[in-house]
C-alpha cells in the first residue's frame, strides 16, 4: 500500500486479510438476521463497510459492519452520512410534480416548450421529447456520464468541477439511443434538464428548490445539497472507496470528490435513515397531491433489477414476503445506497462504501446488496 497526495493507494489483493469488525444493536431475531446480511457484504463481497436504518411501524433498528477505512481499524458511524448518488433523482421528479400541481410544467409537453432550442442534436429532437420522458429514462437521450472520463476517475471527474452546459454538450454530441417513447434505458441526462427545468420555471437555484420543497418539508435532518466547491461530507461519516483507473484497477478514497457532474441526477448527501424516510413520506402523500404521486408511481418495466419497475423518479422491486417496496437507489464512487419504503409503513435504508466490483465481482455483489435490503424488509 502506497500513499499518495493524502489519497490511500492499493491494489484489490491488497485488502485481503484486513481485520474488520462488527457493532450492532441488542436486536431481537430480524435484526439479527439483517446483522448477519451486513457481516456478509464486508466478508463475503469485501465492502469496507455497511450500514443499515430501519424503521417498522415505529421501532428503529441502526446496524453497521466492517471499518470505515482500509488502511486501519475505525468504526463505522452509525446511520452515517453518504453520497445518495441516484436517489438525488426522487428529489428532482418530486419538485417537477409539484411544479405540475402548480400549474407551471406540462408532463406531456415537450422539453422545447421549456427550454427553446437547447436540446439538439443527430435524432434528437426537444420538440419530440416530453417532460415525462425524461424523469422515466425514456427520452432516448445518450447518457453524459458515459462520456466525461469515469474510466480515469481518479485523474479526470474526482476533484474537477464541471458544469452543465459541458455534461449537456457531452451527451448531444452523441446520437440519440432510440426514438422517445419507445425503450427504456437509464440516462442521467434526462435529469440534467429536469433540473434545468426547474431552474427556468421558478428562476430559483436547483439546490434552493430540492431544500426547500423537499428536504425541509419532509423534516429530514442530515440530507443536504453540497454546493459550489464543496467536496467534502459533513457529519460523521465512513471513507468511501473507489476504482481510480479502469485499466490499473487501484483503489482510491473518493470520500472527497467534487459531486457538480451529479447535479440534479446525482449530487446530494443523506443518510440511511433519511433515504428511508423520504420515501415514507412521500407514499404518505405529504410532497405530493394524490394525483401527482398517482403519476408517479405508473412504472414501465425497467432493467435494472429483476422485477424493478421505474415511474418518474421512483421504483419498485418486489419483496420476497410478497408485496413491493418503493424507492430508488444510487451509485456514485465510493457508495452504493438501496431501501425505499412499503405501503404498510416499513422504510429501509442501506449504504455500502464502495460501488458493488471495486474490491470484486461486480454483478455477485449487487444481488448481495438487493437482498441484504430484502432480509431488512422481510426477516
Amino acid at each position: 500500500m502506497t500513499v499518495r497526495k493524502g489519497v490511500v493507494v492499493l491494489t484489490v489483493a491488497g485488502l485481503v486479510g484486513a481485520a474488520w469488525t462488527t457493532t450492532a444493536d441488542a436486536a431481537p431475531a430480524k435484526g439479527q438476521e439483517l446483522q448477519k446480511s451486513l457481516d456478509s457484504l464486508v466478508r463475503q463481497e469485501k465492502f469496507p463497510a455497511a450500514l443499515a436504518f430501519v424503521t417498522d411501524r415505529g421501532r428503529t433498528t441502526s446496524l453497521v459492519a466492517g471499518s470505515s477505512r482500509i488502511d486501519r481499524q475505525v468504526p463505522v458511524p452509525r446511520d452515517g452520512t453518504v453520497r445518495a448518488g441516484s436517489n438525488t433523482k426522487t428529489f428532482t421528479a418530486v419538485v417537477v410534480l409539484q411544479l405540475v400541481a402548480e400549474g407551471k410544467v406540462e408532463l406531456d409537453a415537450p422539453i422545447e416548450k421549456y427550454l427553446p432550442g437547447i436540446v439538439r442534436g443527430e435524432g434528437i429532437d426537444g420538440t419530440r421529447i416530453t417532460v415525462r420522458q425524461l424523469l422515466q429514462h425514456t427520452s432516448g437521450l445518450p447518457d453524459y456520464a458515459d462520456y466525461i472520463g469515469m474510466e480515469n476517475f481518479e485523474q479526470q471527474v474526482q476533484h474537477r468541477y464541471i458544469p452543465n452546459h459541458e455534461l449537456l454538450a457531452a451527451a448531444l454530441s452523441h446520437p440519440a439511443r432510440f426514438a422517445p417513447g419507445t425503450k427504456w434505458e437509464y440516462s442521467n441526462t434526462g435529469y440534467l434538464l429536469a433540473g434545468m427545468v426547474i431552474e427556468k420555471v421558478t428562476g430559483r437555484p436547483l439546490h434552493e428548490q430540492i431544500t426547500e420543497r423537499v428536504i425541509k418539508k419532509a423534516g429530514l435532518k442530515n440530507t443536504y445539497w453540497p454546493l459550489v466547491g464543496d467536496q467534502t461530507i459533513r457529519g460523521r461519516h465512513p471513507q468511501g472507496y473507489a476504482t481510480g483507473n479502469a485499466t490499473t484497477r487501484t483503489v482510491v478514497d473518493a470520500t472527497e470528490l467534487d459531486p457538480s457532474w451529479g447535479g440534479a441526477a446525482g449530487q446530494l448527501i443523506s443518510t440511511p435513515s433519511d433515504l428511508g424516510k423520504v420515501i415514507r413520506v412521500l407514499l404518505d402523500g405529504k410532497l405530493l397531491p394524490a394525483a401527482q404521486l398517482a403519476e408517479m408511481r405508473k412504472t414501465v418495466d425497467a432493467s435494472v433489477f429483476p422485477g424493478a419497475k421505474y415511474g418518474l423518479g421512483l421504483m419498485s422491486n418486489p419483496l420476497s414476503c410478497g408485496g413491493v417496496y418503493w424507492g430508488h437507489g444510487g451509485d456514485i464512487p465510493g457508495f452504493e445506497t438501496r431501501g425505499g419504503a412499503t405501503e404498510d409503513g416499513r422504510s429501509v435504508g442501506l449504504a455500502v462504501t464502495a460501488v458493488p466490483g471495486t474490491f470484486g465481482d461486480g454483478a455477485k455483489a449487487s444481488k448481495a446488496v438487493m437482498a441484504t435490503v430484502d432480509t431488512a424488509f422481510c426477516k
